[in-house]
């Protein structure tokens, strides 16, 4: 997979494997793999360059994942609308093309900084990094990251938020837990969405796929709630809330949050690439 669809290789690393960048040449023999070390972990140094703006601004950052059509920004913009009399907030959308997510973001009056990535199938702490010079972080209490619609390669890179939190719609199935460990092993918080449909769909069990979830020894909590009929908001935006709160906290004692990232998502993108 990481052959084709560009997942380590993006738009905002790329310089760092052209003449003159840090890996344009590597030990002979070890070309992929150190290639792919290296990228990971320029990752990782960016991603705490970017948590270190959020924690000096006392801004919390909560990346957003899941499959494509899950509800993402639809859960956005309910959240918007909730909590924009509480707190200032701004998106960062991530999409391979078009800026259709960012424009609807907007249009509540918030703003949205729009990351196409081309053939990557994820969003990296560099181009979260670029977004971040085209936010008044002093301005903001919150920043939402919507990541790639994906189930795999966005768990496995560490952008410099706080918390991810991983949406399952009731309309993929309640087994995707157990079929994509590594994406809900990185979740601080499981949403169940659109969960207004679950009465037309009787193959989703809302248990079932918990405990899935606690399967993965993750202790994550569950919520379940319909964005556009406005079912179980009210415990989301208290979760938030407390988000929220903690944050200022750790701020206040000079300390941070990092994100509940395995080391199996790269690990495996490593193994992949191995000679």
């Amino acid at each position: 997979m990481c052959d084709t669809c560009g997942c380590n290789i993006t738009k905002a690393n790329q310089h760092l494997l052209k003449p003159g960048g840090k890996f344009y040449r590597t030990a002979e023999g070890h070309e992929a793999v150190t290639v792919l070390k290296g990228l990971l972990s320029e990752n990782d140094h960016t991603a705490n360059h970017n948590r270190q703006h959020f924690d000096k601004h006392g801004v919390l950052a909560i990346n957003l994942m899941s499959s494509p059509g899950s509800g993402k920004t639809a859960l956005l913009e309910a959240t918007l609308d909730a909590l924009k009399q509480r707190f200032r907030v701004a998106v960062i959308e991530g999409d391979l093309e078009t800026e259709n997510d960012a424009e609807r973001i907007r249009q509540k009056g918030i703003p949205a900084i729009q990351i196409s990535t081309g053939s990557a199938c994820h969003l990296d702490a560099h181009m979260v990094h670029d977004a971040l010079h085209q936010l008044s972080l002093q301005d903001l209490d919150i920043v939402f990251i919507e990541n790639v619609g994906n189930l795999v390669c966005p768990a496995s890179f560490d952008l410099g938020q706080h918390l991810n939190v991983t949406l399952l719609s009731v309309t993929e199935g309640d087994d995707k837990p157990s079929k994509y460990p590594v994406m809900f092993r990185a979740s601080d918080l499981m949403l169940l969405t659109k969960t207004d449909l679950l009465a037309v769909l009787d193959d989703f069990d809302p248990q079932r796929a918990e405990t899935n979830l606690r399967n993965l020894a993750s202790t994550a909590p569950v919520m379940q709630l319909s964005a556009r009929k406005q079912i179980g908001m009210d415990a989301w935006m208290d979760w938030l809330q407390q988000q929220k709160s903690a944050q200022t906290e750790r701020t206040r004692q000079g300390q941070t949050r990092k994100p509940a990232i395995q080391p199996d998502g790269p690990r495996m993108h490593a193994a992949m690439h191995a000679p």
